[in-house]
C-alpha cells in the first residue's frame, strides 16, 4: 500500500497547471510573472518564456515590467508556436496574452496536458471595460488566477480599469503613461460618461 501511495505521488508531482495573472495596466501583472519565472529559474527548472511581436515597446526579444525589471524572451506572431518548445521545458511563461490569437487557451491545455506549468498574464478587460482576448477563457480553465490591481490615479482606490487618456478607439493600443490611467470603478465609469 504505501509503495502504490508513493508511486502516485511520484507520478502526480510533475503534473501541469495553468495560472492567470491578470488587472488593469500598471498593476504589476507582468512584475509577477517575472518574479515567479525568476524563481523557477533559481529552481534550476528549464523555462521558456513568450510575449506578442506586436509588443515592442520595450525591447523585441525581452519582456520588461514598468519597473523595469526583465527576462530575456521570444517573440511570436501566433500561439501554436508555443507548442515547438523544447521538450525539457517545466515552466512556460506567456505576457500580453490578451494580444494572442483564440487558439492561446487550447494551447496552454496542451502544455499543462503533457505536464509542464503555464504562467498567462495579461489585460483582463480593455479600455472600454469590456473582456479582452483569450484572456477570460484562460480564467475560467486555470487552476490558479490571481488578480492584481493598481492605484487609482484619481481618488488612491484599488484600480481594476485600464482608463485611456489618448484619444485612439482602436482595441489595440499598445502605451504607457501617456496613453493610459488606472481608475477604480467609481472614476472609471464617471469619468467614461463625460
Amino acid at each position: 500500500m504505501l509503495f502504490s501511495e508513493h508511486n502516485f505521488i511520484q507520478k502526480n508531482s510533475y503534473a501541469g497547471s495553468i495560472e492567470v495573472i491578470c488587472g488593469s495596466m500598471f498593476s504589476g501583472k507582468t512584475e509577477e510573472l517575472i518574479r515567479r519565472m525568476k524563481r523557477a529559474q533559481f529552481a534550476k527548472l528549464p523555462i521558456e518564456i513568450f510575449k506578442p511581436a506586436m509588443d515592442i515597446r520595450y525591447d523585441d526579444h525581452t519582456v520588461v515590467s514598468h519597473d523595469s525589471n526583465s527576462i530575456p524572451s521570444t517573440s511570436i506572431v501566433h500561439s501554436s508556436a508555443i507548442l515547438l518548445l523544447s521538450a525539457e521545458t517545466k515552466v512556460v511563461g506567456i505576457d500580453e496574452a490578451q494580444f494572442f490569437d483564440d487558439e492561446l487557451p487550447n494551447v496552454c491545455v496542451q502544455l499543462a496536458n503533457k505536464g509542464v506549468r503555464v504562467i498567462v498574464a495579461g489585460l483582463d478587460m480593455d479600455y472600454k471595460g469590456l473582456p479582452f482576448g483569450p484572456i477570460p477563457s484562460l480564467m475560467a480553465m486555470a487552476e490558479h488566477v490571481t488578480k492584481v490591481h493598481a492605484v487609482c490615479v484619481q481618488c488612491g482606490a484599488p484600480a481594476a480599469y485600464s482608463y485611456r487618456i489618448d484619444a485612439s478607439q482602436d482595441r489595440i493600443l499598445l502605451g504607457e503613461k501617456n496613453s493610459y490611467e488606472p481608475r477604480c470603478r467609481a472614476c472609471y465609469f464617471r469619468l467614461s460618461d463625460t
